[in-house]
Parts: C-alpha cells; structure tokens; sequence
C-alpha cells in the first residue's frame, strides 16, 4: 500500500536488457548488406577474438525497420542466409537492404535478446517481417498446403524462377546429381523426393547459363508420369504426388506442360498466428 512516505519498486531486468540492447544499436550506422560488408564483420571477430560470435541483428529496407534477429551461430552466416534468400525474390532488391548488429558476449540464451528487441519494436509498429515468414527456412511436408496470409513474406516477395541456376555443369549427367546441382545453386530451397530410378536417368544440360524455370523444364521432361514440380510462392517441391494441386503453387511443371497457377491467400488481418521464425534445417525428402 502507497503512502507519502512509502510505495512499491519492481525491477524488470529483462526491460532494462531490452532498453541497453536497443540502446546499443541505435548507435551505430546501418551498412548495406552485401558479402563485402558480412567478410569485414567476420574479420573483426577474428581480429577481436571473440569468444562468442553469437549475436542480435537488424535489417532495414529503405529507411524502415522490417526484422529483428538472433544468430545463435555466427552472426555473419546467419546474414549471409538473409542476402542469399532475398537475392531469390521478386518486388524487392538487395540494394534497398542495411543492417545492424550486435555480438552479444554474454549468454543471454534463456532471456533471449531477440525477443526482447521484438517486443520493444513491436509496439512502435516496427518489424514487419518478424513473425510472417521471413526468418523461416523449410517450413516441411506437412505445410506445403497451407494457405498464406496476403502480408506473408513469400506472398510479398515471391521466389524468382527467372534467377539463374548456379552451380551447374554442362553435359550428360545423372538426374540424381542435376537435382543436387539445381538445390545447392539456388537461394531458395528446393525440396525433392528422392528416387533410385534418379540414378538410372541421363540428362543433357545444354548450358551453365541457365534460369530456375529452364532448367526445371529439363527436369520435368525426364521425370515419369506420376511426377510434378510445384512452385510455391516461397521455395519449389518435387514429388510423386499425382498432380496434386497447392494452394500456394504459381507454376507447375508436368512432364513437357507448364501450367500457370493463380495462389489462394488469406487476409492479413485472419486470427490464426503465423509460427515464429525458426532455424530449421532444410530437409530433400519427407
């Protein structure tokens, strides 16, 4: 009970470390992110030896705040999966992209910093990838029909299936090893279902230079009957599903047919939560 001469004091640690981490990075100056600037950050460490390269994050597009992060690895990979996935999409460009960072030296693993920052951000209207889909890898099997909200990250920006495919090689190879080609060259995953008939096919790839979608109408010819290639608004599946249709699909690749797809979505204002950002690793087959 209050008085004049007494009242009541609670101490919110997990406040004062949100304030002190936001403090933190407002001081510095956002730098474009770029694998110049990631080689530089991963440089300092090195040169400070920091025990702990773990850390906190902000991503900014333009002038605006749009994620806050946590890299509980280092924090220059955990960026430089960022660069890669937005260099995948549509209706956004790296050039617009600056970040901030913090490496946290202390183990705050049980209060998590993240979090904390996003709460703080949160009630100034900040942070509109957090929460929608942005910091999600394979999100699984067991999603690939779910219906997104239109303020969903993947709906935004969709995946470019104009982007070159890296890594390839010209000449006669086995499906098995294009398919592993095609998933480590692009900057959005590709999720297959693996067969051993894969190894028995022979595919000519008539060129290095060659975008996602021509190189899966290569794909899609040599695959039998029962096979598809869906892609979905956020990453691009193979299996033999019988031609199932996604609600999230956009482009189908069915033998030597490629079918446009109009995505289903919800409003953005639907009730049901989207799942929290993760670290999921990304599987080939369920």
């Amino acid at each position: 009970m209050a008085s004049r001469f007494s009242s009541q004091f609670r101490l919110s640690i997990t406040q004062a470390l949100g304030d002190q981490l936001a403090e933190a990075l407002g001081k510095l100056t956002r730098a474009p992110l770029t694998r110049h600037n990631l080689d530089l950050l991963d440089e300092q460490a090195e040169a400070e030896r920091l025990a702990s390269k773990s850390g906190v994050y902000q991503l900014y597009r333009g002038d605006k705040l749009v994620y806050v992060g946590k890299a509980d690895k280092p924090l220059p990979a955990r960026l430089g999966n960022h660069l890669r996935k937005i260099s995948g999409r549509r209706n956004i460009s790296l050039n617009e992209i600056t970040f901030k960072c913090l490496y946290v030296a202390e183990d705050f693993t049980a209060v998590a910093p993240e979090k904390l920052l996003i709460k703080k951000y949160k009630a100034d209207g900040h942070i509109p990838w957090n929460a929608n889909g942005f910091g999600n890898k394979d999100p699984g099997r067991n999603r690939d029909r779910t219906v997104l909200k239109a303020n969903h990250f993947d709906m935004l920006f969709p995946i470019d299936l104009d982007r070159r495919a890296e890594n390839l090689t010209r000449g006669e190879q086995r499906l098995s090893d294009l398919l592993q080609s095609i998933k480590d060259g692009l900057p959005y995953n590709f999720r297959f279902q693996e067969s051993p008939q894969f190894d028995e096919i022979s595919v000519f790839v008539p060129s290095v230079d060659m975008t996602a979608d021509e190189v899966f109408r290569l794909v899609a010819a040599q695959l039998p009957d029962t096979w598809q290639i869906s892609a979905l608004m956020g990453y691009v599946i193979m299996y033999d599903d019988k031609r199932v249709d996604y609600p999230s699909a956009w482009r189908y690749y069915r033998g030597s047919e490629v079918v446009a797809h109009q995505p289903a979505s919800k409003p953005a204002n639907s009730k049901d939560e989207e799942p929290e950002d993760d670290e999921e690793e990304e599987a080939r087959s369920f």
